[in-house]
């Protein structure tokens, strides 16, 4: 059964800048043909990341289960907070220790629910070919999210609006390393808070036929957000299709609060994954050393995990974590240092030994400007995310000023950066190694490879051609306007939402998406801005 709404387009542009591995090229139509298929621009989505790159894991097997037993004691000995009347009901049923709202779980009970999540799993795009794997050496990169503020075409801060998110939405579905159009890139400021998560998913399903995001702002948010998937998909095909992804962020230290609870079950009852997400400040709601964090958070992480196989056993979920470490200084959050790096390394090691999808942090920048910090902060993040062999890794584009808003032109260089990293994680190629050394007979001592078959044939793919990276001679810098990267990205930018193409959505399916907005911004008051109780 395939999912409702149409297969959207799919440019066919064949160009340098983003290569598949599958991508071939010839020698016709000479020089001028080469140079246009270099100016060209491909908006085909890279297939789902199968990772070849090996995975640095820097605990032994004596150090993973030392943190594993100490998740485990905190679990049984310490408990976990769950704020909600429905889930102590339920975890009291399923034979843990309730005392108030303090759940005390047993480490086997523990270990049996979490048994039952899928290790891998497939979400189900509108448009099937941009289907995406996700668990084991399969991965994607989406977006950012949660940004209230924006840095816009004209490198300005301020405050979004529906066609910021517009933007990002037509952004992240023309840039090929980005497997998703995310959520709520930036908060659309123009329209009532208790409305914002109707029109952001909406959004997310108008201008991409990539998979996305679903709210998770209250129980009744997230009903209808599934509620505007089953009209997309088709209710009875979510039955057994992952969609959508819901993140679900845990109070650190250990406690879980009856909105993420809610929100939760709305989506595991459907048999949609969500995100338990442990929400790290290191040395703030953690200890302050990096072994102790990651045991604290895999206990917050697997009494969640295990909670959504309590509401629906075999529902898909995903180990999640936010990860920032705290400057003793000032108390602000900070990215890009080598602790989040380790943690991200112990943290993929855990997943692994539970053999659970996991989900991590990329391109995460605290600068305020798209500058040399948010450089070096982002790829510090990218590396090591690449080398932990995280599964869903979120805030791959436009992450600056901790989150506080998103960079366009961040997030047009983080989705390169990613498409780097994308061709990094493959590994190297060996279908042209025969060809490859044949030509170092033919040419020999003292020659050159650029006019060689084997060049000609190959040069596309053998080499990554960044396109906001410029690599020209000073003089030639200079000739060309003495342009730096931000006025480079955002050209790009202006160039891309120029030559956009919507992949519509079935008509008949749109107007009733726009009902059921219509309805629900009817009965839900904009002065609720909490949404709790529609």
């Amino acid at each position: 059964m395939q999912a409702r709404g149409g297969s959207g387009f799919m440019v066919a542009k064949k160009g340098a800048a983003m290569q598949t591995s599958n991508r071939k090229s010839g020698r016709a139509g000479g020089r001028s043909a080469r140079r246009a298929t270099r100016e060209a621009t491909d908006f085909s989505m890279l297939p789902g990341l199968t990772r070849s790159l090996p995975v640095c894991e820097v605990m032994d097997e004596e150090q993973v289960r030392k943190i594993d037993d100490a998740s485990m004691s905190i679990l049984e000995n310490v408990g976990v907070v769950f704020r909600d009347p429905i889930a102590l009901e339920d975890w009291r049923k399923a034979g843990a220790d309730v005392e108030g709202e303090l759940v005390r779980l047993d480490r086997e009970l523990v270990r049996e629910l979490i048994k039952t999540i899928p290790s891998d799993f497939t979400f189900h795009a509108r448009n099937p070919e941009r289907n995406v794997r996700l668990g084991g050496k399969h991965s994607m990169f989406i977006p950012m999210t949660g940004a209230p503020f924006l840095r816009d075409l004209d490198n300005v801060r301020r405050n979004p609006t529906l066609d910021d998110l517009a933007m990002f939405h037509k952004l992240a579905h023309m840039m090929p390393a980005l497997h998703s159009s995310a959520h709520h890139i930036v908060e659309p400021y123009d329209h009532a808070i208790s409305h914002r998560h109707l029109r952001i998913t909406h959004s997310s399903m108008k201008y991409s036929d990539k998979t996305f995001m679903g709210m998770t702002t209250s129980p009744k948010n997230a009903e209808d957000v599934l509620d505007m998937c089953a009209i997309l998909f088709g209710a009875e095909f979510m039955e057994t299709h992952p969609v959508v992804t819901g993140n679900c962020n845990g109070n650190s230290p250990l406690v879980w609060d009856e909105t993420m609870l809610g929100a939760m079950r709305a989506f595991n009852r459907r048999n949609q994954p969500v995100l338990c997400s442990p929400f790290v400040l290191g040395g703030a709601n953690t200890p302050a050393s990096v072994a102790p964090t990651v045991a604290q958070l895999n206990a917050e992480a697997l009494s969640a995990l295990a909670y959504t196989q309590v509401v629906r056993k075999g529902c898909p979920a995903i180990y999640g974590h936010y990860l920032a470490t705290v400057s003793m200084k000032s108390g602000a959050p900070m990215a890009g240092t080598p602790e989040i790096s380790m943690m991200n390394f112990m943290i993929g090691q855990m997943a692994r030994f539970y053999d659970i999808p996991w989900r991590t942090s990329n391109t995460l920048g605290g600068s305020k400007v798209f500058d040399a910090q948010a450089g070096y902060e982002s790829a510090t993040t990218l590396s090591a995310v690449m080398h932990s062999g995280a599964n869903y890794i979120w805030h791959s584009a436009g992450w600056n000023e901790a989150g506080m808003h998103c960079s366009t032109a961040k997030f047009i260089v983080d989705a390169e950066q990613c498409a780097m990293a994308y061709r990094m994680a493959e590994g190297p190629r060996w279908d042209d190694f025969d060809a490859g050394i044949a030509a170092v007979s033919d040419i020999g001592p003292g020659g050159h490879y650029l006019g060689h078959p084997h060049t000609l044939e190959n040069f596309q793919r053998a080499f990554f051609m960044p396109e906001m990276m410029d690599n020209n001679s000073i003089e030639q810098w200079q000739a060309e306007g003495s342009i730096e990267i931000t006025e480079r990205a955002l050209t790009h930018a202006r160039k891309l939402l120029s030559e956009y193409q919507e992949p519509k959505l079935d008509q008949a399916v749109n107007e009733e998406l726009l009902a059921y907005i219509d309805k629900r911004e009817r009965e839900i008051p904009e002065a609720d801005e909490l949404n709790q109780t529609y």
